[in-house]
């Protein structure tokens, strides 16, 4: 049955007040004055640089804790927690507005451990979270700095590192099973936050003709980077890449490779490159 459409008023916080908006959560972890990591939960956090830079945008309420301290320390650590209802419980109390850091995380159940960043001179680094599924390392880029009132902020968290529990890194490179992340729909009914678990993942391949097959790749290789030459066997392992995101996959392979010192792809090094961690040791 077809239904009309009826327009819905417009209002702040139009994504949650004015229409069903399936959001992440996060635990922003960051430092007090006094040293201590402050805990900050938000739903406004999104991928803004995928390709030559990674980075995550982050909104918050320029008077909140959390952008005091990335104003200050430059630093923060992005947690993305799971699924579970007394941690969504604990990431409402702790994003009352208001509340200084020693008081709101009194009640915090969440545990935090050292981070996995080394130390650059005297300054520490944020806390993170021990029961997150990931965590984003990440440092602020004020030249990037575009907030459009003085009462909210925008920060460019460029990302350095990504760690995660073994389980779950095993899942992730092998292409197995997905942790459950909470999924936010903001504050509704003047009384309640809605939050959801997501369903279980399925896959869908892609539509048949649309990948690239060898020549396409290589002929796209060598228009790209004449200086760096790509060997017959590593364009195949290419083939099968929608052509949308060919030219993207090589750039990113090309200039790895030229930090590197390198002027030929060969397969092992793309297999070397699968999973964007080249070096780490338990691949599968």
């Amino acid at each position: 049955m077809n239904e009309d459409f009826q327009e819905v008023r417009i209002l702040d916080n139009y994504y949650q007040t004015s229409s069903f908006f399936p959001m992440p959560v996060v635990l922003v972890s960051t430092l007090a004055e006094d040293g201590q990591t402050n805990l900050g939960p938000y739903s406004l956090c999104f991928p803004h640089m995928i390709a030559g830079g990674h980075a995550m945008m982050l909104i918050t309420r320029s008077s909140s804790n959390t952008a005091g301290n990335i104003r200050r320390t430059g630093l923060a650590a992005l947690n993305f927690i799971p699924a579970r209802r007394r941690f969504l419980a604990s990431c409402v109390r702790l994003g009352f507005p208001g509340d200084e850091t020693a008081e709101k995380m009194k009640g915090s159940v969440f545990t935090l451990r050292t981070s996995c960043r080394e130390m650059m001179g005297s300054t520490p680094y944020p806390q993170i979270v021990q029961e997150s599924v990931q965590v984003f390392e990440c440092t602020w880029d004020p030249a990037h700095d575009d907030s459009p009132s003085p009462d909210e902020s925008h920060f460019l968290l460029r990302i350095e590192k990504i760690v995660m529990p073994k389980r779950w890194r095993d899942s992730l490179l092998a292409g197995g099973r997905f942790p459950s992340l909470p999924v936010d729909y903001g504050y509704r009914d003047d009384s309640r936050f809605w939050f959801c678990r997501h369903g279980r993942p399925f896959a869908i391949g892609l539509p048949k003709g649309k990948g690239s097959d060898a020549s396409t790749v290589l002929y796209q290789a060598q228009r790209l980077d004449p200086d760096i030459q790509w060997e017959p066997e590593a364009c195949a392992k290419l083939a099968g890449v929608p052509r949308l995101f060919l030219k993207q996959v090589l750039s990113g392979v090309n200039a790895e490779a030229r930090k590197r010192g390198i002027s030929r792809i060969t397969p092992g090094l793309l297999d070397e490159l699968r999973d964007k961690r080249a070096g780490e040791p338990g691949r599968r």
